[in-house]
């Protein structure tokens, strides 16, 4: 049934999904609690640090915000000016990213101990940002990654038309696997925090990431979904 109802773009979508839920929990667990795929929790983290008396989380949090964004519009010029025939070239700048990040906590932060600084967690956050535009259709992102909020509420909408008789299994199992995909990933995340920590957690992440990046190109190469 999934193979004949979604196509490999769809079906990768669910794998990097995961890879977004992993990176989210790297970030999280090791640092001072930042959110690196959840724009909205930074947007109102950085207005309400100013009312409960909180700079500091005013500013990381509008600094990972700022972050994010600068990862997304990096990947969409390169998708427009360095990369047009290799729509999954984003995953490339992620991995960079997040072997920055490693290196510099590991030679300019100190090292493993915790909590990981900000400085790593924004390297972080560009990537994840950067991650979000591996799937473009018409120049606009059509299957955002680390947005759950939206794949949720498509998810509900998706169910109200089956059982109102709209619609069939198909209007929400795809947004149902892009959801368990992140969740998933953010589980295998939470795992590798029990034993690495620090720079190591980075360590880690950046391999998944890498490992992630060769099955992606293998992946489309296999399918021809080169435009």
């Amino acid at each position: 049934m999934i193979r004949e109802n979604y196509d490999s773009e769809t079906k990768l979508s669910w794998v990097l999904a995961a890879l977004a839920g992993t990176l989210a929990a790297a970030a999280f667990t090791h640092s001072e609690g930042y959110f690196v795929t959840f724009m909205t929790g930074n947007a109102g983290r950085a207005v309400l640090g100013v009312f409960t008396d909180n700079q500091w989380l005013s500013i990381s949090a509008l600094a990972l915000l700022l972050s994010f964004l600068a990862g997304v519009v990096t990947a969409a010029v390169c998708h427009r000016r360095v990369w047009p025939q290799r729509p999954h070239g984003a995953l490339v700048l992620t991995a960079a990213a997040l072997v920055t990040a490693t290196l510099v906590d590991w030679l300019l932060e100190g090292g493993p101990e915790l909590p990981l600084p900000l400085l790593p967690i924004l390297l972080v956050a560009f990537g994840v940002g950067a991650l979000n535009t591996t799937f473009l259709r018409d120049g606009e992102v059509s299957i955002p990654l680390s947005y759950i909020t939206g794949t949720v509420v498509k998810l509900g909408q998706g169910i109200e038309r089956h059982i109102s008789g709209g619609g069939t299994v198909h209007d929400w199992l795809g947004y149902f696997l892009l959801f368990t995909g992140y969740v998933f990933g953010a589980f295998v995340g939470g795992c590798i925090s029990l034993f690495a920590g620090g720079t190591w957690m980075l360590v880690m992440a950046s391999v998944v990431c890498v490992l992630a990046t060769f099955y992606t190109y293998g992946y489309v190469d296999r399918r021809g979904l080169w435009k």
